[in-house]
């Protein structure tokens, strides 16, 4: 089996800890939604100002993580766009294999 480069290491970095932050994000909202069901006036105000803070900082984190695999994309973009035939190739091969694949299970 290959070695996974650095660049997939840190790509898949990325990736864990977007899902761990918004997975927090998606629990601390259910219990700030669930709190607020009884809270009128001041207590809902309050409420709504620390889900929108939460909120922001969803927010912020997804856009760290945009920027951070910015390179990754990029890096894919031109490699599509520098090698074309490469690309098909290689898509009609994946293509070939899955449809094997599937056929067999019929």
């Amino acid at each position: 089996m290959a070695r996974k480069t650095a660049a997939q290491n840190t790509a898949e970095q990325i990736k864990d800890q977007a899902f761990s932050e918004l997975q927090a994000l998606i629990e601390e909202s259910d219990k700030l939604l669930s709190e607020s069901a009884a809270l009128v006036g001041d207590d809902a105000a309050s409420l709504r100002d620390q889900l929108s803070k939460k909120l922001n900082l969803a927010l912020d984190s997804v856009s760290r993580v945009r920027e951070r695999t910015q390179p990754a994309v990029d890096a894919t973009e031109n490699y599509i766009g520098g090698h074309p035939w490469q690309t098909v190739a290689i898509s009609a091969g994946f293509g070939l294999v899955i449809g094997l694949l599937l056929g067999r299970r019929s």
